[in-house]
């Protein structure tokens, strides 16, 4: 019989354990010819920060599991069979709103084209890019306008983009400046911090829609819009399914499965963003947002709140995504991973 020394074997399992525990590496390819920057996580790639001319805002797009399924609708960039075709303006994740000094960021390229009232946030420069043990940071510069080209908004953002093994995680912190005028945020349900989730992450509905065909064009025969969909809403606050929608938590679970793979997409509010915890527009048909403005709509009238900022003003938000890969996360999971978040930021 042979024997391995206790020292070799306890080499060899430290070194197992080093190996099996490592964070994957965080890699940065810059295109900025063809707007955008992709994310790798061991040169597998993650996300994109992009910057589309006919989207009118920048957006993460598109957005994978660790195991590499894409949890992000195509259309209208990249048209998959079986999708949707609705909210044309509903494209990977993104942080704008409704009505700003009147002006729709949230809504523009709603019908295919920059509309006459609609607001742009411009992407301007990338200030910087930073690489560490399984987290990337990106800090971008962009500038909220009108549609004569006048600033309103400075915007600023760091994204930050971190694996943990079968887990990704993107934290986007937002500061937003106001330029030489007052800045109202009329209070409207839409905004604010968006993704819009791929056909399978959706809730059954009852209802009848028209889905893109092989070709990406709306099908001729509409199907049961609950064919195919396993998605589900839960809140820190115990409410489930669409019933979600208006109300405040401090975080929300979507969770269903693509294919086989079981997955949990989580936002976290922040302690320290405006109207913690925050409203959620979460809708059945794919849109997942936070929004901490749009008090009317959420409260049916009793509660109302036009937020603003005066020039040289500046307010934060700060918002974290966690995606899980093969498992859904259980509350005490996620409990801790938005602590993490409260206490680093």
């Amino acid at each position: 019989m042979r024997y391995i020394s206790f020292t070799i074997l306890f080499f060899l399992i430290q070194l197992n354990l080093s190996v099996c525990g490592q964070s994957p590496k965080v890699t940065f390819s810059n295109h900025e010819a063809e707007r955008r920057i992709d994310v790798l996580f061991d040169g597998k790639l993650f996300t994109s920060y992009c910057w589309p001319e006919n989207v009118y805002k920048p957006i993460l797009y598109p957005v994978y599991t660790s195991s590499g399924t894409e949890i992000t609708r195509g259309f209208p960039l990249k048209p998959k069979e079986g999708e949707r075709n609705d909210h044309i303006h509903q494209v990977g994740i993104w942080l704008n709103y409704g009505k700003v000094n009147g002006l729709d960021f949230w809504g523009n390229g709603s019908r295919g084209f920059k509309e006459p009232g609609g607001g742009e946030i411009k992407h301007l420069r990338i200030e910087s890019m930073g690489l560490g043990n399984g987290e990337g940071t990106l800090i971008t510069n962009e500038s909220w306008i009108n549609p004569r080209g006048k600033e309103l908004l400075a915007e600023r953002t760091e994204y930050h983009f971190i694996a943990k093994g079968a887990l990704r995680i993107i934290d986007r912190i937002t500061t937003l400046k106001a330029a030489d005028t007052t800045v109202v945020f009329t209070d409207t349900k839409e905004g604010m911090f968006g993704i819009r989730v791929a056909r399978s992450m959706e809730l059954p509905v009852n209802e009848m829609v028209a889905l893109l065909d092989a070709a990406g064009k709306p099908s001729a025969t509409k199907v049961p819009a609950a064919n195919g969909v396993t998605g589900n809403y839960r809140s820190s606050e115990g409410i489930t399914g669409e019933a979600v929608w208006g109300t405040r938590a401090k975080w929300m679970d979507l969770y269903g499965t693509i294919g086989d793979e079981k997955i949990s997409l989580v936002v976290c509010d922040h302690p320290k963003n405006q109207s913690y915890p925050t409203y959620w527009h979460a809708r059945g048909y794919g849109l997942f947002a936070a929004n901490p403005f749009g008090w009317t709509d959420f409260t049916k009238g009793k509660e109302k709140l036009n937020f603003s900022l005066k020039p040289g003003e500046s307010v934060t938000f700060r918002y974290r995504i966690i995606i899980s890969s093969g498992v859904y996360l259980t509350d005490n999971e996620i409990n801790d991973l938005a602590k993490n978040f409260s206490e680093k930021y």
